[in-house]
């Protein structure tokens, strides 16, 4: 299941951002402390299994994905070629969603799953409406015309106005559509989350 409770908690737990919009980051500076009734109070340090453990908690908040969904991807990083960590990654920056987010046409991951679970993209002229489909080089993600007029993307825009999306997408605001020219390099991948342990959690 996916958590649907307070994201403020998680963020504060994890001690990092894992949902995008700035709100967050003020949070931990406010409270850079986990939740709790002392939360200033040192707990000790988790064990090896402890610390495998929260990695794949804050990746599976981070890309907002069920747990059978991540053990689906991490099964299928395992029979790739190359490390397991890597192609886990890669798999998860090509979701979608998360490609709607990082070429800066939505202000956070959440916000980019509704758009793409609506089926307001399209990809190669196709509607989609899977957040977890997976992009690939070549393909071209574009808002569909029914709803280019929409204010709310001129809002995210503006918002997102001095964003660089990273290099393995090219993105152009004026058309309200991005192109995926490459797999996401390994120094281009989300660097919040230590994947292999992750690898090893699920190597055990």
């Amino acid at each position: 299941m996916r958590y649907t409770g307070p994201k403020a908690r998680r963020v504060r737990r994890q001690g990092t951002n894992l949902y995008g919009p700035e709100k967050y980051d003020r949070i931990l500076q406010r409270k850079p402390h986990g939740p709790g009734k002392d939360p200033k109070a040192r707990r000790g340090k988790l064990s090896e299994y402890g610390e495998q453990l929260k990695e794949k908690q804050k990746a599976r908040d981070m890309f907002m994905i069920t747990e059978r969904q991540f053990q689906r991807i991490y099964d299928e990083a395992s029979r790739a070629t190359g490390k397991t960590d890597v192609a886990m990654k890669q798999m998860l920056e090509r979701r979608l969603d998360n490609a709607i987010y990082k070429a800066g046409f939505a202000r956070s991951r959440l916000q980019a799953r509704q758009f793409a679970a609506h089926g307001l993209f399209k990809v190669n002229g196709q509607r989609v409406t899977v957040a977890s489909y997976r992009v690939s080089p070549g393909d071209k993600i574009a808002i569909r015309e029914q709803t280019k007029g929409s204010p709310i993307f001129e809002s995210i825009l503006q918002g997102n106005e001095r964003y660089s999306p990273p290099a393995w997408i090219k993105s152009d605001p004026a058309s309200l559509s991005f192109e995926v020219i490459a797999v996401p390099a390994e120094d281009q991948l989300e660097q919040a989350v230590d994947m292999r342990k992750v690898v090893e959690f699920y190597s055990r």
